[in-house]
């Protein structure tokens, strides 16, 4: 058969079902994982879409058939396959799932041992590679199928990382009827919340609003019901669980480097001195406010993989992106958006703050948000780009980032599509706006 190339991404393997990515290719895919790992023991979850059972049982007949066994925990999140290759000390493992992409695609998140990510820099073109071949040795011992249900210990390590709040905070969640609904009230029933639970069942065909937290249009129902609940503040996931965003009790969204800043401040009051990394469309203030915390604080590319080895490399206890992405490191080194919930109450809590007053006073910049311009030339654009703002501090770390004493931004290539994004902040409105609409008309030009 033939395996469509364009299913092995950056970070992971996706595409639509089953045109792109099918059985066929799950089975392969399979084989090719236990032939470059090398692994005896595959952790297996899966998501809530309409194709993710079809697709385990061919990958995991993939698994075994190449001699490695498979761990099935069932229905799950990225965040809980994570942990349960750590818990178990399994050798690797692999999600099921195409994140917030809508109902069609499905995909795999891959990783080895100790949940360190497989990306197209450190594994995924070789697996790739394998699948082309299509040359696997014959195995005499075949794998077979172990299955664990590791929810509850899941959860009781995530209540057991601090101290829980004892303030009752009413808050709402919106699940997006993704893997989030599958934990959610089990979780928060173990802590003294007053919630309300939206699209909590699990629906791979999305039924209520798209899974993707950062489309404003998604948050809608949260916002409404955040104001007729009069909650303390609401929060919302993508389909896989390992993005979280929040809302404030005004309804107002609440981009994710603030939360990155609140969350440090709380890890650093009992871990000062610690690296925090943040990425680099994240606010002057996320830096400002590590540094005033007593933290060191360490910008980085944008991409869970590469901070996910920078956190390791770093020792960092905790790393954000403007994504929703919270990682933690204390022995993960990846996304824990329910721990992320928990530090977050118990901020509030201590300094005895709505979200909105906590958040406030860190909105004293003016972002653009994230803007994409269609360019045919990517190399060709940033260069003329470079050319233009040369005076400012010019910093290769992802794209283009040039900083200013004022106003600073980064424009960096899609790895998918004939895209540059640019994120754009200064210390004022006006300026924002002024060279914003600068460095639009300049793309534009070049499209």
């Amino acid at each position: 058969m033939q395996v469509n190339e364009k299913i092995f991404k950056a970070y992971d393997i996706r595409g639509i079902f089953p045109n792109e990515l099918n059985s066929e290719s799950a089975y392969l895919i399979g084989r090719a994982f236990v032939s470059f790992l090398k692994c005896r023991q595959v952790v297996v979850g899966r998501d809530m879409r309409l194709s993710s059972d079809e697709l385990f049982n061919s990958l995991s007949k993939g698994i075994t058939d190449q001699g490695a066994n498979v761990i099935d925990i069932g229905l799950s999140s990225t965040p809980m396959m994570y942990f349960s290759v750590k818990h178990l000390k399994a050798d690797s493992g692999i999600n099921i799932t195409a994140s917030h992409n809508p109902k069609e695609y499905n995909g795999f998140k891959l990783v080895r041992e100790k949940a360190i990510p497989i990306s197209g820099d450190t594994g995924i073109q070789e697996i790739k590679k394998l699948v082309l071949e299509n040359n696997f040795s014959s195995q005499k011992l075949k794998g077979s199928i172990i299955q664990k249900n590791l929810i509850n210990d899941y959860i009781k390590e995530m209540l057991s990382f601090t101290s829980l709040p004892k303030k009752k905070f009413k808050i709402v969640s919106d699940s997006a009827n993704g893997m989030a609904g599958h934990t959610i009230k089990s979780f928060l029933q173990k802590l003294n919340v007053d919630f309300t639970l939206l699209n909590e069942e699990l629906d791979g065909s999305f039924p209520n609003h798209e899974a993707d937290p950062l489309k404003e249009e998604n948050l809608k129902d949260l916002q409404k019901k955040v104001l007729e609940l009069k909650a303390d503040f609401g929060f919302a996931f993508d389909g896989d669980a390992d993005r979280i965003v929040f809302v404030d009790e005004k309804s107002k969204t609440v981009s994710s480097d603030l939360i990155t800043a609140l969350i440090s401040q709380i890890l650093l009051e009992e871990n000062s001195g610690s690296t925090i990394i943040y990425d680099l469309r994240s606010s002057k203030i996320v830096k400002e406010k590590i540094i005033e915390n007593g933290g060191t604080p360490h910008m980085f590319r944008v991409g869970h993989s590469f901070i996910k080895n920078e956190m390791r490399k770093e020792n960092a206890i905790f790393a954000g992106e403007l994504s929703g992405h919270l990682y933690f490191g204390f022995d993960y080194f990846f996304e824990l958006p329910h721990l992320a919930l928990i530090l977050l109450m118990k901020f509030l809590e201590q300094k005895n703050l709505s979200l909105s007053e906590a958040i406030n006073p860190l909105r004293k910049y003016f972002h653009s948000g994230e803007i994409n311009f269609n360019v045919s030339n990517k190399e060709k654009a940033l260069k003329l780009i470079e050319e233009k703002y040369f005076k400012g501090k010019i910093i290769h770390l992802d794209g283009l980032s040039i900083e200013f004493p004022e106003w600073w931004f980064n424009l960096r290539p899609s790895n998918t599509e004939p895209l540059l994004r640019l994120n754009l902040e200064a210390d004022s409105k006006q300026l924002m706006e002024e060279k914003k609409n600068e460095i639009s008309r300049l793309l534009e030009k070049l499209k």
